[in-house]
């Protein structure tokens, strides 16, 4: 496993960085208010559908699994949400960035870390967490999603992720106008998502990125 330092970002929300990479798990101008804005506002909230199978790629620090549940709160939906991970973190790590002030995101952030890896999990009655120690290349899954959460290191630290085979392999996971959002806004990624069959949109980024990408399988 690689070197990891734990950093506390503009919106004062922890990440992680990559010192071998030069790579951060999430924005440093902010990972909570990054994921909100990529993820739960651009995803989760376009999704209309009171019942949404979620596929997350890159499950890092759980902090996306940490805002869809939170979402759900105030946004119900019943969800089964689908998360991979090649690489897990150690305990140590987990613990160091489980600085939340607040006692019930500290509570769920414990219970998504502690749910055992590779079974379903049932985090409260409408919501199954499904983590997958797994490859991407090498992941298979007969689900059909609503919504993927292509969370990836960028594509100049991680090529291998953001090829058309990949993109393929997403378009396939979903059901028919399915979605999937991706904090990145490069042309090449925007092109291959094209070339895989989505209707690709640029909307507005989070803080310190003027543009992000939401693709749909019409």
């Amino acid at each position: 496993m690689m070197q990891i330092k734990v950093i506390t970002t503009k919106d004062g929300s922890k990440s992680l960085y990559l010192p071998e990479m030069n790579e951060t798990y999430h924005s440093k101008f902010g990972a909570k208010t990054e994921s909100e804005h990529v993820f739960i506002q651009a995803g989760y909230r376009y999704i209309s559908k009171s019942e949404i199978r979620i596929l997350e790629i890159g499950f890092g620090t759980g902090l996306n699994v940490l805002l869809s549940l939170l979402e759900q709160t105030l946004n119900p939906k019943k969800i089964y949400y689908e998360t991979l991970e090649k690489y897990q973190l150690p305990d140590a790590i987990i613990k160091d960035i489980n600085k939340f002030e607040d006692e019930q995101l500290s509570t769920l952030f414990n219970q998504i870390h502690k749910a055992p890896w590779n079974k379903n999990v049932t985090i409260n009655q409408n919501f199954i967490l499904h983590k997958k120690h797994v490859d991407l290349q090498q992941y298979k899954s007969t689900t059909k999603f609503n919504l993927i959460y292509f969370d990836a290191f960028a594509p100049n630290k991680q090529p291998e992720m953001w090829t058309l085979e990949i993109f393929q392999k997403m378009y396939d996971a979903l059901t028919e106008n399915g979605v999937l959002v991706t904090y990145s806004a490069k042309g090449s990624v925007r092109r291959t998502m094209q070339a895989a069959g989505f209707t690709v949109e640029r909307i507005q980024g989070p803080p310190g990125k003027r543009e992000m990408l939401r693709a749909i399988k019409k």
